[in-house]
């Protein structure tokens, strides 16, 4: 794919304003893995089912899997291809069909990397989830400047270290921004 736009937002995160109205987006983080002329990619990383783990994953697709595989939180990644998996994941790259986000994070979802994980032989750092989130073409750049998001670099440590519930929050504060004064609507000069 040409890439023809002068900004991407690939490797960022969106942080969604309080007033977002889709309920597919209140108060997530999503961290885009592709922008391009064509659209964007992204994996919400702050919202986990409550019913899945990895157990069902790796049930499902028929997979042996050790026990601590089997507990595995599961993330909802978006509305857009809820059947299927996309995996965030720090090194090693070398699994099949992984797709470079940043030096530092990639996505993937084949079987190998699948199969790696539930023998607790993955990537260290890793997310799974169902289901993406899509723009089509200047979509999101429109949902920015109606002020729909904010957006941020990636941060490695919000993906994998930081508690899921608090992601939201921190985004902000790392992006210098108390999340309780954020503003409902747009400011003109």
């Amino acid at each position: 794919m040409e890439d023809n736009l002068s900004v991407t937002l690939k490797g960022q995160f969106l942080l969604a304003m309080p007033d977002l109205a889709d309920l597919n987006f209140s108060r997530t983080v999503t961290c885009i893995s592709e922008h391009n002329s064509e659209g964007a990619l992204g994996i919400v990383i702050n919202r986990m089912s409550s019913s899945i783990k990895g157990k069902d994953i790796f049930e499902e697709l028929r997979i042996d899997y050790v026990p601590l595989a089997g507990t595995i939180p599961i993330f909802l990644g978006g509305p857009v291809h809820t059947g299927e998996i996309f995996i965030l994941h720090g090194p090693p790259f070398t699994w099949k069909g992984c797709f470079m986000i940043t030096p530092f994070l990639a996505m993937s979802n084949t079987i190998d990397i699948l199969t790696a994980i539930a023998e607790d032989k993955g990537p260290q750092s890793c997310m799974i989830a169902l289901g993406c989130a899509g723009w089509g073409p200047d979509q999101l750049e429109s949902e920015i400047r109606q002020n729909a998001w904010l957006t941020c670099s990636v941060s490695e440590e919000i993906i994998f270290k930081t508690e899921v519930e608090s992601r939201w929050e921190q985004t902000a504060k790392n992006m210098g921004i108390d999340p309780t004064l954020l503003s409902l609507k747009a400011g003109h000069a």
